[in-house]
């Protein structure tokens, strides 16, 4: 038994690696999300270190119709939310039931699904602030720009591939009485807002002096876009 005993001491060290076997790293979710967070972090860091080496590269090339190019994307930049804004605007948070009032429901009969955030709900905020005039805005302190996808998976809502837990914080950099207005004149926004008054969701918002969208700084690359002829 203590020679068995030994010999599965030594097999679980080498399958381990010198790692836990059963780690309890991942207890609950928001500590999985933050840690694919943290990795993709690393990564749109590298990302943005081989972009700036290739813009270096190619602004040394001595051609009429690449410097034509790039004089051109530059006076995009902003437009494509590649440049930081800052100023008066709005911060809106959405997020999920409190834990109590879950709880509190009958099971039978009960859409538990009224009581979390949906990406429907955040694009709905998201469009009523562009609709407002809001020129730049961010989720969880992400640039949102035009190829920005907003996807539920699970319990977390994705952005540029990274999952986000709830609350959902939404700033946007524009007047903020018109964007104010904006919002409360979507008829979506108005549903969920009915959801706020009845307690299925949580909802806050907020003026702010100074609100700071960091220019984007992800992908870049379109996997499937076409040029319209």
């Amino acid at each position: 038994m203590v020679a068995l005993s030994g010999t599965l001491f030594v097999a679980s060290a080498l399958n381990s690696d010198g790692t836990d076997l059963r780690p309890g790293r991942y207890t609950d979710l928001a500590s999985l999300v933050e840690a694919e967070a943290d990795q993709y972090d690393a990564l749109r860091r590298r990302a943005a270190a081989l972009d700036s080496e290739v813009d270096r590269l190619a602004g040394s090339v001595p051609n009429s119709g690449v410097l034509r190019a790039r004089r051109k994307a530059e006076r995009l930049r902003d437009a494509a939310g590649l440049e930081a804004e800052q100023g008066d605007g709005l911060r809106i948070t959405l997020s999920d039931a409190e834990p109590e009032v879950v709880e509190a429901q009958p099971e039978e009969g009960t859409d538990f699904d009224e009581f979390v955030v949906h990406q429907q709900d955040i694009q709905a905020v998201v469009n009523a602030l562009w609709r407002g005039g809001a020129t730049a805005i961010t989720i969880a302190g992400q640039r949102i720009i035009t190829t920005t996808g907003i996807k539920c998976e699970g319990n977390a809502v994705t952005l540029h591939g990274v999952p986000y837990p709830q609350p959902y914080v939404i700033e946007a950099v524009g007047d903020p009485a018109v964007l104010q207005a904006s919002v409360a004149g979507d008829d979506y926004v108005a549903a969920y807002l009915e959801a706020v008054a009845r307690g299925a969701v949580g909802w806050d918002l907020e003026v702010e002096d100074e609100v700071v969208a960091p220019a984007y700084d992800g992908v870049l690359t379109m996997s499937y876009a076409e040029p319209i002829a």
